[in-house]
């Protein structure tokens, strides 16, 4: 017997590439442009849906500017609330990423989830963050998550978050399965020539190695004045086998929908026992080790 919940992904474009303008007029134009969307989904009779990283803005990090901390504010808060009254009309549980005020010089990258009748249920604050080139200083604006890997029972389904480059670090993919996760969402802004490579080895993977299903969203276009390079979306579905079933475009706005059956998790975790098989207590390395620490062995050539 299926049991199907359907899920939304948005991916959406900046529509205000000038920094000049205030932060306030940019945040405002991407929300009203999200209104749309969100919408659209209700209408498609969406239970679940999710909105890219930092929907209501661009990707400020590559800018390294304080100016941007104007971009934060509370969650809960005025934006994600306003989200969630929209999706409440079409009782629709919703997972909006924003960029979190905590307290006076305090700052995460955050979504807060929100079930079908607007309930807030908490909120995950990313893990990870990078420091790297071309662009991605995020160090600057965010401090590290420290909520662990919270799983949020709504209405259609047990969700979970991880964020951007918390991707590319199983364990966290595995917390979220051990917590009880039957989707995952990962909203992120990711370009092209960094990461497009890893977009559907990496997810598809967790999907499969902890048995649940994951939506991978990527916003779209290039982004005024910094121009690291083309957001590529292709926002997609993963089922717990790995095979992707839904997707979208490289180059536009979009809405991907798709209609998740829970009853295959069942059906993979029933053959692939990694829940029963896993060691934990095999694994204390993990809390110590830092990279070749424990290399046994001969020294490669040239090394000392």
């Amino acid at each position: 017997m299926k049991d199907s919940v359907r899920c939304g992904l948005i991916q959406c474009s900046n529509p205000i590439n000038d920094e000049s303008r205030p932060i306030s007029e940019i945040q405002a134009a991407m929300f009203d442009k999200h209104i749309e969307w969100i919408e659209k989904a209700g209408e498609a009779g969406v239970q679940i849906l999710c909105l890219q990283e930092i929907f209501n803005g661009p990707y400020f990090c590559p800018s390294q500017d304080t100016r941007w901390y104007e971009a934060a504010e509370t969650v809960p808060g005025p934006t994600t609330e306003r989200v969630a009254e929209l999706c409440r009309a079409y009782e629709m549980a919703v997972v909006v990423p924003v960029y979190e005020r905590a307290m006076r010089g305090v700052y995460y990258n955050t979504a807060a989830v929100y079930d079908a009748d607007g309930t807030y249920l908490g909120k995950y604050r990313k893990q990870h963050i990078p420091h790297c080139n071309p662009g991605f200083y995020e160090k600057f604006f965010f401090t590290p998550g420290d909520g662990g890997y919270p799983v949020f029972q709504t209405r259609y389904a047990k969700v979970g978050v991880y964020i951007c480059y918390d991707r590319h670090f199983p364990e966290g993919a595995r917390c979220l399965g051990l917590n009880g996760a039957e989707i995952v969402f990962n909203p992120s802004a990711t370009v092209a020539g960094l990461s497009q490579y890893l977009w559907k080895l990496e997810q598809p993977a967790h999907a499969v190695a902890n048995g649940y299903y994951v939506g991978a969203i990527n916003r779209v276009g290039h982004e005024a004045p910094w121009n690291i390079g083309k957001f590529y979306g292709s926002s997609y579905f993963v089922d717990p086998r790995g095979q992707i079933i839904a997707e979208a475009s490289e180059e536009e706005d979009e809405l991907v929908i798709a209609d998740l059956d829970l009853s295959v998790i069942d059906e993979v975790r029933n053959v692939w026992q990694f829940y029963r098989d896993r060691r934990p207590e095999a694994y204390d390395e993990l809390q110590e080790m830092t990279p070749a620490a424990h290399l046994v062995g001969p020294p490669a050539p040239g090394d000392k």
